[in-house]
C-alpha cells in the first residue's frame, strides 16, 4: 500500500533494481517530442499515445496503439525509434535527487534495468551526469518488455539475490507491474506512480536515504515530503 503518512517508511533489501526514464533520468521532454509525432504520422492522438508508452518497449507501445499492424513492422518501426531518441539529448537531465542517491549506492548491489537498448540507456544516463550500474538489464537482454518481470527477475539472477529480497524503484505502471509481478517491493518514484498502488511512494531519489547494515543488506528510509 503506497505510503500515506509523513511518518519515515523503512524497507531493508539485498539489491536494489532501478529503472532509468522517470526513475533516475528525467527524459519526459525527449518521450514527449519523439513520440508525439509519430502518433501524429499515425493518425494518433498524441495525448493518448503518451498514456502508455512510458515504461514499455517501443515496439509494445505501437502494437497496443496499433494492434492490427503486423509485429514485424512494430519491430523495424522501434529501431528507428530507439537511433532518434538516442540522438536527442535535449532535455535530458536527472530526476531530483538521483545523483546523490546513485552515489549512495557505490559498492552496494544495484542493476539498472530499463527498457531502452543499451545505446539509449549510456546516452541519457551520460546526458544526465549519472554513473551507470555495472549490472545492466537493457532491451536487448530480455524476449518480454515489461510489465512482464523477465527484466527484474535477470537482474536479481545477475546480482544473485533472491527476488524477494530486492527492492525495485519505478515510475510507470508498466514498471510497477513488473515488479510486482517479480514477488518484489516496488518504490513508486515520481508523480506517474502514485496511482498503481506500489509499496511505497515518494516524489523523487531527495526523499530515499540509502544506509549500509553490517549484516550487508541495505536500509532504505523513505521521508515523503506529501502523499
Amino acid at each position: 500500500m503506497p505510503a500515506s503518512t509523513t511518518a519515515p517508511a523503512v524497507l531493508t533489501a539485498k539489491a536494489l533494481l532501478l529503472d532509468m526514464d522517470g526513475t533516475l533520468v528525467n527524459s519526459d521532454a525527449v518521450v514527449e517530442r519523439c513520440w508525439s509525432d509519430w502518433a501524429v504520422t499515425h493518425g494518433l492522438d498524441p495525448r493518448e499515445a503518451l498514456k502508455v508508452v512510458h515504461g514499455r518497449q517501443g515496439y509494445a507501445t505501437m502494437a497496443i496503439l496499433l494492434p492490427d499492424r503486423p509485429m514485424a513492422e512494430n519491430l523495424a518501426e522501434n529501431a528507428v525509434m530507439l537511433a532518434r531518441e538516442t540522438a536527442d539529448t535535449d532535455g535530458v537531465v536527472p530526476v531530483g535527487g538521483a545523483p546523490a542517491f546513485m552515489a549512495s549506492l557505490a559498492g552496494l548491489p544495484h542493476a539498472l534495468v530499463t527498457s531502452a537498448d543499451a545505446a539509449l540507456a549510456s546516452a541519457r544516463m551520460t546526458a544526465a551526469a549519472l554513473p551507470m550500474p555495472e549490472v545492466r538489464v537493457t532491451a536487448e537482454s530480455v524476449r518480454a518488455s515489461k510489465p512482464h518481470p523477465e527484466g527484474f527477475l535477470k537482474g536479481a539472477a545477475a546480482l544473485g539475490v533472491d527476488p524477494a529480497d530486492c527492492v525495485v524503484c519505478e515510475d510507470s505502471a508498466a514498471g510497477i507491474a513488473a515488479g510486482q509481478a517479480a514477488g518484489m517491493r516496488v518504490i513508486g518514484v515520481g508523480p506517474r506512480a502514485a496511482a498503481h498502488a506500489p509499496t511505497a511512494h515518494v516524489l523523487d531519489l531527495t526523499e530515499i536515504d540509502v544506509t549500509a547494515s553490517p549484516d550487508g543488506s541495505i536500509t532504505l528510509t523513505l521521508r515523503p515530503a506529501s502523499v
